[in-house]
């Protein structure tokens, strides 16, 4: 039975929900309802006029609803007189086909039909930058090889223990926090779950990360590449398919199986997991409009080598071993990590596209090709025949359209909608006029 709200906010003293969704384009959205008023809301939804936001809506438009998913509240750690709660979008009694959280819940359902439930742990990392956005917050993080560094830990550790911290009140199983490769940048880790848990952590812990960086002085973005020449903001996810939901689990179908001789089960993936895993290299380049969904991605997947040395992020279509330098590595048995999504993804929409790709692949059984286990960064051009990942937003929203086969797993609403919408920011990027065409082409 779901948790009573009303009954919720009596008994943990809250005097506000902020009942949250999250538009197409990531955009958090929300509005505060005070106590008194959840039980209404409860039932009804908080009113949205869709086209306020990155949806493709109309002001003619009815109003639509989040209604609360009451077992999903998260009391803010930082201020516990308010729970945030994440809403289904509802119009007219009916789901809004085209809002992410619906679309992944969609998906969820899918596969559950056909015995598997994806569990997922993803790698959210971020930047500390100066208000304004336009600098590093710490002066003195300057190293060439800043990855792991002490000291610039200890700077900001009053910003990142108190994250840790919260999560670790939030029961998430918060397990190692870091300085990354990028000067300014941060990695910080929870524990795997069910796929719409981990889609609702990774939409809390943006929030929580920007606020408490703002009560600090500071800016988080998860922008893919926020500074030029820098290693920028992946999303790495890693992925497992389960014979049930949460504490239920008890099998892991993606373990290696007997009498299995492929280069998958030599990694300790099964033959599931190898079909899982085709599905995703199938549809890589399609993928992409998904799990890099801005004009700043392709400066992360494409970037030249950073001063650090190596950009930690894929451009072509390949999977490996235990190996970073791949769009996908298995690191252990049991799972694989797709490396390929940056920051600014849509954490419900990461998770919808995993599990479309992946059923796609089962349901085919999609083979992913031949492994390879070699340096990416040095010795890429050896693999033949492995396509390269998108060039740019406008290269992956062909991809996308072009696999019809993805679209109609996302659902054809949501896929017209999310193509419209990012071909009107394509234009809209085309038309900004930047320095660099007054310094190449002014004096032509």
């Amino acid at each position: 039975m779901a948790r009573d709200l009303a009954r919720f906010a009596e008994e943990n003293s809250i005097k506000y929900f902020m009942i949250s969704f999250t538009d197409l384009f990531g955009g958090q959205r929300a509005k505060l309802v005070p106590a008194r008023a959840i039980a209404d809301m409860q039932e009804d939804g908080a009113g949205f006029a869709g086209f306020a936001t990155w949806l493709d809506l109309t002001p003619a438009h009815p109003d639509m609803l989040a209604v609360p998913d009451p077992d999903a509240a998260i009391i803010l750690p930082w201020n516990k007189e308010i729970a945030w709660v994440p809403g289904n979008c509802v119009m007219e009694n009916k789901d809004v086909e085209q809002a992410p959280r619906n679309v992944l819940r969609k998906l969820i359902a899918e596969a559950a039909e056909e015995g598997m439930h994806i569990k997922t742990g993803i790698e959210a990392e971020f930047f500390l930058l100066t208000p304004a956005g336009d600098q590093i917050s710490d002066e003195f993080d300057t190293a060439a090889k800043p990855c792991y560094d002490q000291q610039a830990f200890m700077r900001r550790l009053d910003v990142i223990r108190e994250i840790s911290d919260y999560m670790l009140e939030l029961g998430w199983g918060a397990y190692q926090n870091d300085h990354e490769d990028a000067n300014g940048q941060w990695e910080m880790n929870w524990d795997f779950d069910d796929a719409l848990a981990t889609a609702d952590k990774h939409s809390f812990f943006k929030f929580m990360t920007k606020c408490v960086a703002e009560k600090h002085g500071y800016r988080a973005t998860f922008m893919p590449k926020p500074v030029e020449g820098l290693t920028g903001n992946g999303c790495h996810a890693h992925i497992s398919v389960w014979d049930a939901p949460g504490k239920d689990a008890k099998t892991n179908v993606f373990a290696m199986e007997a009498n299995d001789s492929s280069q998958t089960a030599e990694l300790g993936l099964s033959e599931k997991g190898r079909h899982f895993l085709g599905g995703i290299m199938k549809h890589a380049s399609a993928l992409a409009a998904i799990t890099n969904p801005t004009v700043n991605s392709y400066k992360r997947i494409n970037a030249p080598r950073t001063t650090s040395g190596a950009t930690w992020a894929p451009n072509t279509v390949t999977w490996t071993g235990n190996n970073r330098t791949h769009m996908v590595r298995v690191p252990g048995p049991g799972r694989f990590e797709l490396r390929l999504p940056d920051g600014a993804v849509n954490p419900y929409l990461l998770q919808a596209i995993i599990i479309a790709a992946g059923l796609s692949g089962v349901r085919s059984k999609a083979d992913p090709g031949k492994r390879h286990d070699i340096d990416m960064y040095a010795e890429g051009h050896k693999v033949r025949g492995a396509p390269k990942l998108p060039l740019n937003m406008l290269d992956a929203l062909r991809e996308y359209d072009k696999d019809k086969g993805l679209k109609a797993a996302m659902g054809e609403e949501f896929s017209a909608a999310y193509l419209k919408m990012k071909m009107q920011e394509w234009n809209d990027f085309c038309g900004h006029f930047s320095d660099w065409e007054k310094a190449n082409t002014l004096d032509i």
